[in-house]
Protein backbone atom coordinates (compact mmCIF):
# COMPACT_ATOMS: atom_id res chain seq x y z
CA UNK A 1 0.00 0.00 0.00
CA UNK A 2 1.12 3.61 -0.77
CA UNK A 3 1.83 5.05 2.77
CA UNK A 4 1.23 8.59 0.94
CA UNK A 5 -2.73 7.62 -0.10
CA UNK A 6 -3.28 5.87 3.31
CA UNK A 7 -2.35 8.97 5.46
CA UNK A 8 -4.32 11.03 2.48
CA UNK A 9 -7.26 8.22 3.13
CA UNK A 10 -6.55 8.82 6.85
CA UNK A 11 -6.50 12.19 7.14
CA UNK A 12 -9.80 12.80 5.12
CA UNK A 13 -11.68 10.57 7.58
CA UNK A 14 -10.28 12.39 10.20
CA UNK A 15 -11.01 15.39 8.47
CA UNK A 16 -14.47 14.27 8.41
CA UNK A 17 -14.69 13.56 12.13
CA UNK A 18 -13.30 16.84 12.81
CA UNK A 19 -15.68 18.65 11.00
CA UNK A 20 -18.70 17.20 12.66
CA UNK A 21 -16.55 17.65 16.01
CA UNK A 22 -16.51 21.57 15.27
CA UNK A 23 -20.10 21.03 14.78
CA UNK A 24 -20.84 19.42 17.87
CA UNK A 25 -18.49 21.72 19.68
CA UNK A 26 -20.53 24.41 17.58
CA UNK A 27 -24.12 23.16 18.77
CA UNK A 28 -23.35 22.86 21.99
CA UNK A 29 -21.90 26.47 22.59
CA UNK A 30 -24.95 27.83 20.92
CA UNK A 31 -26.77 25.83 23.25
CA UNK A 32 -25.04 25.56 26.62
CA UNK A 33 -22.40 28.15 26.19
CA UNK A 34 -19.77 28.50 28.52
CA UNK A 35 -20.47 28.90 32.04
CA UNK A 36 -21.55 26.19 35.08
CA UNK A 37 -22.89 23.28 33.08
CA UNK A 38 -20.47 23.30 30.05
CA UNK A 39 -17.35 23.17 32.76
CA UNK A 40 -19.59 19.95 34.69
CA UNK A 41 -19.66 18.44 31.35
CA UNK A 42 -16.25 19.17 30.14
CA UNK A 43 -14.88 17.57 33.39
CA UNK A 44 -17.00 14.70 33.17
CA UNK A 45 -16.11 14.06 29.84
CA UNK A 46 -12.40 14.53 29.99
CA UNK A 47 -11.52 11.77 32.79
CA UNK A 48 -13.48 8.75 30.25
CA UNK A 49 -11.12 10.71 27.46
CA UNK A 50 -8.01 10.64 29.69
CA UNK A 51 -8.70 7.44 30.61
CA UNK A 52 -9.57 6.36 26.72
CA UNK A 53 -5.96 7.81 25.92
CA UNK A 54 -4.45 5.75 28.95
CA UNK A 55 -6.26 2.77 28.22
CA UNK A 56 -7.15 2.46 24.67
CA UNK A 57 -4.79 4.62 22.19
CA UNK A 58 -2.19 5.36 24.90
CA UNK A 59 -0.13 2.10 26.50
CA UNK A 60 -2.43 -0.55 25.21
CA UNK A 61 -1.59 0.25 21.03
CA UNK A 62 1.34 1.17 22.03
CA UNK A 63 2.11 -2.29 23.54
CA UNK A 64 -0.60 -4.52 21.46
CA UNK A 65 0.38 -3.29 17.58
CA UNK A 66 3.78 -4.31 17.44
CA UNK A 67 3.97 -7.50 19.22
CA UNK A 68 0.33 -7.97 16.63
CA UNK A 69 2.64 -7.13 13.53
CA UNK A 70 5.31 -9.60 14.93
CA UNK A 71 3.26 -12.16 15.08
CA UNK A 72 1.25 -11.53 11.75
CA UNK A 73 5.48 -11.23 10.31
CA UNK A 74 6.41 -14.25 12.11
CA UNK A 75 3.70 -16.96 13.40
CA UNK A 76 0.95 -18.85 11.49
CA UNK A 77 -2.57 -17.32 11.46
CA UNK A 78 -4.00 -19.45 14.07
CA UNK A 79 -1.33 -18.38 16.38
CA UNK A 80 -2.32 -14.96 15.54
CA UNK A 81 -6.06 -15.11 16.06
CA UNK A 82 -5.33 -16.68 19.31
CA UNK A 83 -3.38 -13.73 20.34
CA UNK A 84 -6.18 -11.81 19.81
CA UNK A 85 -8.67 -13.60 21.46
CA UNK A 86 -6.54 -14.23 24.51
CA UNK A 87 -6.21 -10.39 24.17
CA UNK A 88 -9.31 -9.33 24.31
CA UNK A 89 -10.53 -11.67 27.31
CA UNK A 90 -7.82 -10.11 29.84
CA UNK A 91 -8.73 -6.14 28.27
CA UNK A 92 -11.98 -7.08 28.80
CA UNK A 93 -11.88 -8.26 32.33
CA UNK A 94 -9.89 -5.19 33.37
CA UNK A 95 -11.93 -2.58 31.75
CA UNK A 96 -15.18 -4.08 33.69
CA UNK A 97 -13.43 -3.64 36.74
CA UNK A 98 -12.50 -0.11 36.00
CA UNK A 99 -15.61 0.72 34.75
CA UNK A 100 -17.52 -0.63 37.95
CA UNK A 101 -14.87 1.28 40.04
CA UNK A 102 -15.55 4.44 38.34
CA UNK A 103 -19.05 4.84 38.71
CA UNK A 104 -18.67 3.89 42.65
CA UNK A 105 -16.08 6.54 43.04
CA UNK A 106 -17.14 9.36 41.30
CA UNK A 107 -17.40 11.87 44.04
CA UNK A 108 -13.99 10.79 45.06
CA UNK A 109 -12.73 11.02 41.20
CA UNK A 110 -14.36 15.08 40.64
CA UNK A 111 -13.31 16.08 44.13
CA UNK A 112 -9.64 15.18 42.79
CA UNK A 113 -9.55 16.07 39.20
CA UNK A 114 -11.57 19.52 39.73
CA UNK A 115 -11.20 20.34 43.24
CA UNK A 116 -12.33 23.97 42.29
CA UNK A 117 -15.91 22.49 41.75
CA UNK A 118 -16.41 21.05 45.88
CA UNK A 119 -17.28 24.58 46.89
CA UNK A 120 -20.20 25.00 44.47
CA UNK A 121 -22.65 22.30 45.70
CA UNK A 122 -24.96 22.32 42.44
CA UNK A 123 -22.13 22.26 39.75
CA UNK A 124 -20.19 19.51 42.05
CA UNK A 125 -23.23 16.73 42.37
CA UNK A 126 -24.02 17.81 38.22
CA UNK A 127 -20.51 16.64 37.42
CA UNK A 128 -20.36 13.55 39.82
CA UNK A 129 -24.18 12.68 37.92
CA UNK A 130 -23.00 13.26 34.18
CA UNK A 131 -19.68 11.29 34.85
CA UNK A 132 -21.24 8.61 36.16
CA UNK A 133 -23.03 8.10 32.66
CA UNK A 134 -20.31 8.79 30.80
CA UNK A 135 -17.37 6.05 32.81
CA UNK A 136 -18.71 3.03 30.44
CA UNK A 137 -17.22 5.09 27.09
CA UNK A 138 -14.07 3.54 28.25
CA UNK A 139 -14.91 0.19 28.48
CA UNK A 140 -16.61 0.66 24.67
CA UNK A 141 -14.29 2.31 23.41
CA UNK A 142 -10.93 0.37 24.21
CA UNK A 143 -12.51 -2.21 22.59
CA UNK A 144 -12.81 -0.05 19.83
CA UNK A 145 -8.98 0.72 20.28
CA UNK A 146 -8.54 -2.93 19.93
CA UNK A 147 -10.33 -4.04 16.82
CA UNK A 148 -8.56 -0.13 15.77
CA UNK A 149 -5.18 -1.83 16.39
CA UNK A 150 -6.09 -4.84 14.23
CA UNK A 151 -7.50 -3.46 11.15
CA UNK A 152 -4.63 -0.63 10.78
CA UNK A 153 -2.01 -3.54 11.20
CA UNK A 154 -3.74 -5.03 8.22
CA UNK A 155 -4.09 -1.71 6.34
CA UNK A 156 -7.32 -1.44 6.83
CA UNK A 157 -6.96 2.02 8.01
CA UNK A 158 -10.00 4.30 7.16
CA UNK A 159 -12.36 2.07 9.12
CA UNK A 160 -10.55 3.06 12.72
CA UNK A 161 -10.32 6.72 11.32
CA UNK A 162 -13.93 7.06 10.16
CA UNK A 163 -15.05 5.42 13.44
CA UNK A 164 -14.77 8.75 15.86
CA UNK A 165 -17.95 10.14 12.87
CA UNK A 166 -20.22 8.15 15.37
CA UNK A 167 -19.63 9.71 18.52
CA UNK A 168 -19.85 13.63 17.21
CA UNK A 169 -22.97 12.52 15.35
CA UNK A 170 -24.31 11.01 18.84
CA UNK A 171 -23.45 14.25 20.56
CA UNK A 172 -24.83 16.41 17.91
CA UNK A 173 -28.13 14.51 18.21
CA UNK A 174 -28.42 14.93 21.75
CA UNK A 175 -27.59 18.49 22.27
CA UNK A 176 -30.32 19.21 19.29
CA UNK A 177 -33.16 16.52 20.07
CA UNK A 178 -32.59 15.16 23.44
CA UNK A 179 -31.61 18.14 25.40
CA UNK A 180 -35.23 19.67 25.42
CA UNK A 181 -36.53 16.59 27.00
CA UNK A 182 -34.06 16.27 30.07
CA UNK A 183 -33.34 18.50 33.50
CA UNK A 184 -31.57 19.78 33.29
CA UNK A 185 -30.88 19.64 29.58
CA UNK A 186 -26.88 19.10 29.58
CA UNK A 187 -27.24 15.33 30.88
CA UNK A 188 -28.44 14.89 26.99
CA UNK A 189 -24.44 15.28 26.45
CA UNK A 190 -23.39 12.32 28.55
CA UNK A 191 -25.88 10.02 27.79
CA UNK A 192 -24.88 10.83 24.07
CA UNK A 193 -21.69 9.84 25.26
CA UNK A 194 -22.68 6.52 26.60
CA UNK A 195 -24.73 5.83 23.61
CA UNK A 196 -21.66 7.10 21.04
CA UNK A 197 -19.24 4.42 22.24
CA UNK A 198 -21.58 1.66 21.89
CA UNK A 199 -22.22 2.75 18.17
CA UNK A 200 -17.99 3.17 17.29
CA UNK A 201 -17.58 -0.68 18.47
CA UNK A 202 -20.76 -2.12 16.61
CA UNK A 203 -19.67 -0.39 13.76
CA UNK A 204 -16.18 -1.97 13.58
CA UNK A 205 -17.13 -5.71 14.56
CA UNK A 206 -18.06 -6.75 11.06
CA UNK A 207 -14.90 -5.62 9.00
CA UNK A 208 -13.17 -7.51 11.59
CA UNK A 209 -14.97 -10.75 11.38
CA UNK A 210 -14.33 -10.11 7.25
CA UNK A 211 -10.51 -10.45 8.52
CA UNK A 212 -11.93 -13.31 10.46
CA UNK A 213 -10.62 -12.21 13.58
CA UNK A 214 -13.21 -11.21 14.89
CA UNK A 215 -12.31 -11.64 18.80
CA UNK A 216 -13.57 -14.51 21.08
CA UNK A 217 -12.69 -13.22 24.33
CA UNK A 218 -10.65 -16.13 26.64
CA UNK A 219 -8.63 -16.27 29.71
CA UNK A 220 -5.34 -17.56 29.25
CA UNK A 221 -2.91 -16.29 31.93
CA UNK A 222 -0.46 -18.29 30.12
CA UNK A 223 0.03 -17.15 27.17
CA UNK A 224 3.47 -15.44 25.57
CA UNK A 225 1.80 -12.98 23.93
CA UNK A 226 -0.26 -11.47 26.11
CA UNK A 227 2.57 -11.46 28.54
CA UNK A 228 4.72 -9.71 26.46
CA UNK A 229 2.00 -6.80 25.99
CA UNK A 230 1.48 -7.03 29.68
CA UNK A 231 5.41 -6.45 30.22
CA UNK A 232 5.76 -3.44 27.27
CA UNK A 233 1.85 -2.00 28.78
CA UNK A 234 3.63 -1.53 32.60
CA UNK A 235 5.70 1.31 31.57
CA UNK A 236 3.56 2.20 28.72
CA UNK A 237 0.95 3.05 31.12
CA UNK A 238 3.24 4.94 33.26
CA UNK A 239 4.43 7.18 30.16
CA UNK A 240 1.34 7.81 28.88
CA UNK A 241 -0.56 8.82 32.36
CA UNK A 242 2.56 11.03 32.92
CA UNK A 243 0.97 12.96 29.76
CA UNK A 244 -2.56 13.07 30.73
CA UNK A 245 -1.63 13.38 34.47
CA UNK A 246 -0.05 17.10 32.67
CA UNK A 247 -3.23 17.47 31.23
CA UNK A 248 -4.88 16.46 34.33
CA UNK A 249 -3.07 18.38 36.29
CA UNK A 250 -4.25 21.63 34.10
CA UNK A 251 -7.92 21.19 34.89
CA UNK A 252 -7.46 21.75 38.19
CA UNK A 253 -5.28 24.74 37.67
CA UNK A 254 -7.83 26.09 35.71
CA UNK A 255 -10.83 25.27 38.33
CA UNK A 256 -9.68 27.21 40.06
CA UNK A 257 -9.34 30.41 37.83
CA UNK A 258 -12.78 32.42 36.42
CA UNK A 259 -15.86 30.62 35.30
CA UNK A 260 -15.20 29.40 32.17
CA UNK A 261 -11.48 29.00 31.89
CA UNK A 262 -12.08 25.38 31.30
CA UNK A 263 -14.48 25.66 28.62
CA UNK A 264 -11.68 28.20 27.04
CA UNK A 265 -9.05 25.84 27.02
CA UNK A 266 -11.76 23.33 25.81
CA UNK A 267 -12.46 25.14 22.51
CA UNK A 268 -8.88 25.96 22.02
CA UNK A 269 -7.82 22.52 22.37
CA UNK A 270 -10.40 21.32 20.18
CA UNK A 271 -8.82 23.54 17.31
CA UNK A 272 -5.27 22.38 18.13
CA UNK A 273 -6.94 19.06 17.44
CA UNK A 274 -7.33 19.46 13.84
CA UNK A 275 -3.82 19.98 12.70
CA UNK A 276 -3.16 16.95 15.37
CA UNK A 277 -5.61 14.49 14.69
CA UNK A 278 -5.31 15.04 10.97
CA UNK A 279 -1.28 14.85 11.06
CA UNK A 280 -0.07 13.71 14.13
CA UNK A 281 -2.22 10.66 14.65
CA UNK A 282 -2.91 9.89 11.02
CA UNK A 283 0.94 9.88 10.85
CA UNK A 284 1.57 7.81 14.12
CA UNK A 285 -1.41 5.35 13.41
CA UNK A 286 0.35 4.20 9.79
CA UNK A 287 4.10 4.39 10.88
CA UNK A 288 3.36 2.09 13.90
CA UNK A 289 2.02 -1.12 12.00
CA UNK A 290 5.06 -0.80 9.10
CA UNK A 291 7.88 0.40 11.28
CA UNK A 292 6.89 -2.95 13.43
CA UNK A 293 7.59 -5.14 10.70
CA UNK A 294 10.53 -3.29 9.09
CA UNK A 295 12.03 -4.11 12.54
CA UNK A 296 11.02 -7.87 12.94
CA UNK A 297 12.68 -8.30 9.31
CA UNK A 298 15.89 -6.28 10.63
CA UNK A 299 15.34 -4.20 7.90
CA UNK A 300 16.94 -0.80 9.81
CA UNK A 301 17.69 1.12 6.22
CA UNK A 302 13.78 1.49 5.49
CA UNK A 303 13.07 1.68 9.20
CA UNK A 304 15.16 5.21 9.05
CA UNK A 305 13.72 5.74 5.74
CA UNK A 306 10.20 5.63 7.13
CA UNK A 307 10.93 7.74 10.21
CA UNK A 308 12.93 10.54 7.87
CA UNK A 309 9.68 10.54 5.50
CA UNK A 310 7.53 11.15 9.01
CA UNK A 311 9.77 13.81 9.79
CA UNK A 312 9.36 15.26 6.62
CA UNK A 313 5.40 15.40 6.46
CA UNK A 314 5.51 16.58 9.86
CA UNK A 315 7.39 19.87 9.17
CA UNK A 316 6.25 20.23 5.89
CA UNK A 317 2.73 20.22 7.03
CA UNK A 318 2.69 21.21 10.87
CA UNK A 319 4.58 24.26 10.36
CA UNK A 320 1.55 26.13 7.99
CA UNK A 321 -1.16 24.63 10.42
CA UNK A 322 0.21 26.19 13.52
CA UNK A 323 0.96 29.90 11.65
CA UNK A 324 -2.88 29.78 10.38
CA UNK A 325 -4.29 28.75 13.75
CA UNK A 326 -1.97 31.56 15.55
CA UNK A 327 -2.49 34.36 12.81
CA UNK A 328 -6.66 33.17 12.13
CA UNK A 329 -7.36 33.00 15.82
CA UNK A 330 -10.09 35.43 15.75
CA UNK A 331 -11.81 33.87 12.29
CA UNK A 332 -11.55 30.23 13.32
CA UNK A 333 -13.28 30.94 16.60
CA UNK A 334 -15.71 33.47 15.43
CA UNK A 335 -17.20 31.19 12.92
CA UNK A 336 -17.42 27.94 14.92
CA UNK A 337 -18.44 28.94 18.18
CA UNK A 338 -19.82 32.47 18.46
CA UNK A 339 -23.24 31.80 18.37
CA UNK A 340 -25.58 32.24 21.27
CA UNK A 341 -24.19 32.14 25.21
CA UNK A 342 -20.78 31.94 23.40
CA UNK A 343 -20.17 35.96 23.83
CA UNK A 344 -17.44 38.18 22.48
CA UNK A 345 -15.57 37.64 25.89
CA UNK A 346 -15.15 34.13 25.21
CA UNK A 347 -13.88 34.58 21.83
CA UNK A 348 -10.90 37.00 23.19
CA UNK A 349 -10.21 34.21 25.76
CA UNK A 350 -10.22 31.56 23.66
CA UNK A 351 -8.14 33.02 21.48
CA UNK A 352 -5.62 34.29 24.15
CA UNK A 353 -5.41 30.11 24.55
CA UNK A 354 -5.33 29.09 20.91
CA UNK A 355 -1.99 31.44 20.24
CA UNK A 356 -0.17 29.78 23.14
CA UNK A 357 -1.42 26.41 22.23
CA UNK A 358 0.18 26.94 18.19
CA UNK A 359 3.44 27.56 19.61
CA UNK A 360 3.47 23.96 20.34
CA UNK A 361 1.83 22.53 17.06
CA UNK A 362 4.83 21.70 15.43
CA UNK A 363 5.90 19.41 19.13
CA UNK A 364 3.18 18.40 19.60
CA UNK A 365 3.08 15.94 16.18
CA UNK A 366 6.47 15.08 16.18
CA UNK A 367 6.00 13.57 19.03
CA UNK A 368 3.32 11.26 17.18
CA UNK A 369 6.15 10.37 14.52
CA UNK A 370 9.24 9.89 16.53
CA UNK A 371 7.50 7.84 19.45
CA UNK A 372 6.37 4.84 17.32
CA UNK A 373 10.33 4.89 16.64
CA UNK A 374 10.74 3.44 20.38
CA UNK A 375 7.44 1.94 20.43
CA UNK A 376 7.93 -0.42 17.01
CA UNK A 377 11.31 -1.26 18.58
CA UNK A 378 9.35 -2.45 21.92
CA UNK A 379 11.16 0.42 23.96
CA UNK A 380 8.32 1.79 25.86
CA UNK A 381 11.14 2.39 28.98
CA UNK A 382 13.07 5.31 26.83
CA UNK A 383 9.77 7.43 26.11
CA UNK A 384 8.75 6.83 29.99
CA UNK A 385 11.96 8.61 30.83
CA UNK A 386 11.68 11.54 28.73
CA UNK A 387 7.84 12.01 29.62
CA UNK A 388 9.00 12.20 33.46
CA UNK A 389 11.04 15.38 32.41
CA UNK A 390 8.66 16.84 30.38
CA UNK A 391 5.71 16.75 32.90
CA UNK A 392 8.58 18.31 35.89
CA UNK A 393 9.14 20.79 32.86
CA UNK A 394 5.49 21.60 31.91
CA UNK A 395 4.54 22.13 35.55
CA UNK A 396 7.61 24.49 36.24
CA UNK A 397 5.98 26.17 33.85
CA UNK A 398 2.52 26.31 34.43
CA UNK A 399 3.87 27.61 37.68
CA UNK A 400 5.64 30.37 35.78
CA UNK A 401 3.14 31.62 33.35
CA UNK A 402 -0.42 30.65 35.59
CA UNK A 403 0.17 34.12 37.14
CA UNK A 404 0.64 36.77 34.67
CA UNK A 405 -0.82 34.68 31.63
CA UNK A 406 -3.92 32.64 33.56
CA UNK A 407 -5.33 30.41 31.29
CA UNK A 408 -3.38 30.82 28.35
CA UNK A 409 -0.24 30.26 30.42
CA UNK A 410 -1.65 26.52 31.25
CA UNK A 411 -1.96 26.24 27.28
CA UNK A 412 1.42 27.72 26.16
CA UNK A 413 3.06 24.95 29.46
CA UNK A 414 1.52 22.43 27.37
CA UNK A 415 2.97 23.73 24.01
CA UNK A 416 6.28 23.99 25.07
CA UNK A 417 6.48 21.04 27.16
CA UNK A 418 5.45 19.25 23.92
CA UNK A 419 8.73 20.88 22.23
CA UNK A 420 10.75 19.44 24.78
CA UNK A 421 9.12 15.87 24.46
CA UNK A 422 10.03 15.85 20.83
CA UNK A 423 13.63 17.57 21.15
CA UNK A 424 14.76 15.02 23.55
CA UNK A 425 12.82 12.04 21.58
CA UNK A 426 14.77 13.11 18.51
CA UNK A 427 18.05 13.33 20.22
CA UNK A 428 17.67 10.04 22.30
CA UNK A 429 16.73 8.81 18.55
CA UNK A 430 20.17 10.30 17.13
CA UNK A 431 22.57 9.02 20.00
CA UNK A 432 21.26 5.46 19.57
CA UNK A 433 21.67 5.73 16.28
CA UNK A 434 18.41 4.25 15.32
CA UNK A 435 17.78 7.29 12.75
CA UNK A 436 20.08 9.38 10.73
CA UNK A 437 18.70 12.57 8.78
CA UNK A 438 18.86 11.68 5.23
CA UNK A 439 20.01 14.01 2.45
CA UNK A 440 18.51 16.92 1.38
CA UNK A 441 16.62 18.65 5.01
CA UNK A 442 18.43 21.61 4.24
CA UNK A 443 17.17 22.63 0.83
CA UNK A 444 14.02 21.14 2.01
CA UNK A 445 13.68 23.64 5.12
CA UNK A 446 14.22 26.45 3.19
CA UNK A 447 11.83 25.83 0.53
CA UNK A 448 9.16 25.55 2.94
CA UNK A 449 10.07 29.16 5.33
CA UNK A 450 10.15 30.94 1.82
CA UNK A 451 6.27 29.00 1.60
CA UNK A 452 5.64 30.28 5.05
CA UNK A 453 6.39 33.47 5.08
CA UNK A 454 4.59 33.54 1.35
CA UNK A 455 1.13 32.13 3.51
CA UNK A 456 1.78 34.51 6.57
CA UNK A 457 1.83 37.83 4.13
CA UNK A 458 -1.50 36.61 2.47
CA UNK A 459 -3.15 35.40 5.47
CA UNK A 460 -2.32 38.50 7.28
CA UNK A 461 -3.50 41.09 4.64
CA UNK A 462 -6.59 39.03 4.17
CA UNK A 463 -7.93 38.39 7.54
CA UNK A 464 -8.47 42.45 7.95
CA UNK A 465 -9.49 43.79 11.59
CA UNK A 466 -10.58 41.30 14.41
CA UNK A 467 -13.48 43.07 15.31
CA UNK A 468 -15.24 42.71 11.65
CA UNK A 469 -15.48 38.87 12.30
CA UNK A 470 -17.14 39.84 15.82
CA UNK A 471 -19.74 42.13 14.19
CA UNK A 472 -20.41 39.81 10.52
CA UNK A 473 -23.29 37.49 10.20
CA UNK A 474 -22.54 33.17 10.17
CA UNK A 475 -22.42 33.48 6.54
CA UNK A 476 -20.14 36.02 6.13
CA UNK A 477 -17.87 34.55 8.40
CA UNK A 478 -17.97 31.13 6.83
CA UNK A 479 -17.46 32.67 3.25
CA UNK A 480 -14.46 34.97 4.54
CA UNK A 481 -12.73 31.87 5.92
CA UNK A 482 -13.15 29.60 3.25
CA UNK A 483 -11.71 32.02 0.98
CA UNK A 484 -8.76 32.52 3.24
CA UNK A 485 -8.33 28.73 3.98
CA UNK A 486 -7.94 28.65 0.34
CA UNK A 487 -5.50 31.78 -0.45
CA UNK A 488 -3.85 30.28 2.65
CA UNK A 489 -2.72 26.87 0.99
CA UNK A 490 -3.12 27.89 -2.70
CA UNK A 491 0.26 30.23 -2.02
CA UNK A 492 1.82 27.60 0.52
CA UNK A 493 1.74 24.72 -1.71
CA UNK A 494 1.87 26.84 -4.90
CA UNK A 495 5.08 28.71 -3.94
CA UNK A 496 6.67 25.08 -2.73
CA UNK A 497 5.79 23.94 -6.11
CA UNK A 498 7.45 26.96 -8.09
CA UNK A 499 11.02 25.60 -5.99
CA UNK A 500 10.56 22.61 -7.35
CA UNK A 501 8.99 20.52 -4.61
CA UNK A 502 6.11 17.40 -6.02
CA UNK A 503 4.30 15.41 -4.52
CA UNK A 504 5.65 12.13 -5.95
CA UNK A 505 9.02 12.94 -3.74
CA UNK A 506 6.73 11.67 -0.94
CA UNK A 507 5.59 8.73 -2.04
CA UNK A 508 6.41 5.61 0.01
CA UNK A 509 5.36 1.88 0.28
CA UNK A 510 4.22 -0.04 3.06
CA UNK A 511 6.11 -2.96 4.69
CA UNK A 512 4.23 -6.06 3.42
Amino acid sequence: MNLLKALATVGSMTLLSRILGFVRDAVIARAFGAGLMTDAFFVAFKIPNLLRRLFAEGAFSQAFVPILADYRTTRTPDQTRQLVDHVSGMLMLALFIVTVLGVLAAPWVVTVSAPGFVAEPGKFALTVAMLRITFPYILFVSLVALAGGILNTYSRFSVPAFTPVLLNLSMIAGALWLAPHMDPPVLALAWAVFLGGVLQLAFQLPHLARLKLLPRPRLDFRDEGVWRILRLMGPAVFGVSIAQLSLLINTIFASFLATGSVSWLYYADRLMEFPTGMLGVALGTILLPSLSRHHATASHEEYVKLLDWGLRLTFLLALPSALALALLAVPLITTLFHYGEFSSHDVWMTRQALMAYSLGLIGLIMVKVLAPGFYARQDIKTPVKIAVITLLATQAMNLLFIGPLKHAGLALAIGLGACINAGLLYHRLRRAQIYQPQPGWGAFLARVLVALAAMGGVLAWGMGPANEWLAASAWKRVAHLGALVLAGAGSYFGVLFALGLRPRDFVRRAAE
